[in-house]
Order: structure tokens, then C-alpha cells, then sequence
């Protein structure tokens, strides 16, 4: 099951991919089935997570496309996507977790090669840098001449925890999706932490869709590219990660709560601009698009 949010007369309604093409309105189908007893409509993936998982598999399960003539939904194409949660509580982030992306990053920057971090480096982006599939992000020139990209694979917490065990992390997965971490590398630089340069306005492109955990058999291993204009810059495999998903969840919550909407980004493997020799950052008019195996694919215009 692959879930988004898009506008409809600029309102927002929950939507189902199917066959990764043709778009459900899960919002008027469920308003139309008071026999399922929800508190209140579902306009977005939040108000899906909110429902719990048992009633998220009996709505979403068989019979629900009965009387549905799936070849005159819309294609995704034609429909205004917007980002899937309508407002992601906490945008968690991994710094470093792919090997040959610590090296092409140790090096652009002088450091020893095999410097490798011995815990998980975390840290946030804005919520309100978040931005949907075909959203154009802003190039900020007056702030940045080092705007770049990268392509990560992102959980999304559908149960609320804190002290997470490894062998009890995916229990508190909703689903997966995709996030462009776009980055002003020399703010990053200049600030002396990360949060600024990685929490522009639009800097978060997130989606098309949240894949539901069911639908991913093995989220260590899954395909990762990204493409400028067409080209190829970033392709790898998140088994390549060194602190996998279960870690991730382990490490972050202990100590603090997550909560459902909560999203974690992974990492991104190498081939980032910054580290090309020359390097090769963004500019406006560049189109880039973010790929993971069965969830799909994020694609944004750099705008001026």
C-alpha cells in the first residue's frame, strides 16, 4: 500500500497509489462507509496514522476497491501532490551513515579518509522546510553558492516510544518515503553545525508517498539513486548504510519519545556535488529527482 496527499479544488485528500499510477480518493471513499465507524474525515497520511494499525489494515484491506473502476482515476501525473504529512512533528536526520560517503566527504574536506563516526550523528531540518513531489525549491543565491542534494531513504513512525529495542523497532514504523536533503554546504560550514544550512525554506522535498511497512519487505535493502537533468549523480544500496534502520530507532529513541508523524531521515551514499572534483552544486533550472526502490520517485525544479 503506497499512500499520499494531494489537492483537490486546493483541499487536501488522502490518496492511494495504485499500480503506481492511478490515484484512490481514499477521503471520499471512507467518508462514503459509515459502517467503518472512523471518528472524523482523513484528509492526509497523519489522519491515516492517527486511525491506529489494526484499522488502517481492515479499511485498507479487501473489498475496498469494490465498484471502483480503477481506469478513469486520475494518474499521478495530473494530480497536485503535496507533501504526505501535513505537517512531519520532527524531521530527524542522519549524518554519515554510508562508508564511501564519508570518504568523498572526508576528503573534499582535508580529513583523513577512514574517519569514520564511531555513534550515530543525528540531527533535525525545519518542518517548514518541507515541500511536496514537483514543488520547486528555492536556489537562496543570496545566501548559498554551495546548494546541494541528497537522495535518503526516510522512516515514518506510526506508534509512539521511547527506550525502543532493537528486536521491537519496526513495530513503530508506519512506513517509508523519500527526502531530498537538500544543503547549503558553506552555511553548514560557517554556522559550525548543521541546522542552518539544512533548513532553508523548500530545503525538505518529501514523498510522492509513504509506502506502508507492508509493502516493503526489507528496508536495508532497497536501491538509492538520484539524477540532475537526467544524470546519474548518487546510486547505491541502503544494505551499504553502517547504522541500519532498527539502530536508527534504537539510538534515537533512547532517552526521548517519538511520536506518529515523526520522519527519520537515513543518509545519503556518495556522489554529492559538493565532494565532484570540480564540485557541481545546484542551480536554477536544474531537475532533480530522488529514487528508492518500491516507494518510487521525488522529483523538484531548483527555482530562482
Amino acid at each position: 500500500m503506497k499512500f499520499l496527499t494531494y489537492a483537490v479544488q486546493d483541499q487536501p485528500r488522502l490518496g492511494m497509489l495504485l499500480d503506481d499510477d492511478r490515484v484512490l480518493d481514499l477521503t471520499a471513499l471512507l467518508a462514503s462507509r459509515p459502517d467503518l465507524g472512523l471518528p472524523g474525515p482523513v484528509r492526509n497520511v497523519n489522519d491515516l496514522i492517527a486511525l491506529g494499525d489494526d484499522t488502517v489494515a481492515r479499511v485498507c484491506g479487501a473489498g475496498l476497491l469494490d465498484g471502483v473502476d480503477t481506469a478513469a482515476l486520475p494518474r499521478l501525473a495530473d494530480v497536485r501532490v503535496l507533501p504526505p504529512l501535513a505537517m512531519a512533528r520532527n524531521v530527524f536526520c542522519v549524518g554519515r551513515n554510508y562508508r564511501e560517503h564519508i570518504i568523498e566527504g572526508n576528503l573534499a574536506r582535508g580529513r583523513p579518509a577512514d574517519a569514520f563516526p564511531e555513534a550515530i550523528e543525528f540531527f533535525t531540518k525545519a518542518p517548514t522546510a518541507v515541500v511536496g513531489h514537483g514543488a520547486d525549491v528555492k536556489r537562496h543565491a543570496g545566501l548559498t553558492d554551495s546548494l546541494d542534494y541528497e537522495v535518503e531513504l526516510a522512516i515514518v513512525i506510526g506508534r509512539a516510544g521511547a527506550d525502543i529495542p532493537r528486536e521491537r523497532a519496526l513495530d513503530h514504523v508506519f512506513g517509508y518515503t523519500i527526502v531530498n536533503d537538500v544543503t547549503a554546504r558553506d552555511l553548514q560550514a560557517r554556522h559550525g553545525q548543521w541546522f542552518k544550512g539544512k533548513s532553508l525554506d523548500t530545503s525538505c522535498p518529501m514523498g510522492p508517498v509513504v509506502a506502508h511497512r507492508s509493502a516493503i519487505p526489507d528496508a536495508n535493502n532497497l536501491t538509492v539513486s538520484l539524477s540532475v537533468n537526467g544524470e546519474v549523480r548518487q546510486h547505491d544500496n541502503t544494505s551499504d548504510m553502517i547504522f541500519d534502520v532498527a539502530a536508527i530507532i534504537e539510538q534515537l529513541s533512547a532517552g526521548m519519545t517519538l511520536l506518529p508523524g515523526d520522519v527519520i531521515a537515513t543518509g545519503t551514499p556518495k556522489g554529492v556535488g559538493f565532494a565532484l572534483n570540480p564540485p557541481r552544486c545546484l542551480q536554477a533550472g536544474d531537475v532533480v529527482s530522488a529514487s528508492v526502490e518500491r516507494i518510487g520517485t521525488l522529483t523538484n525544479r531548483i527555482a530562482a
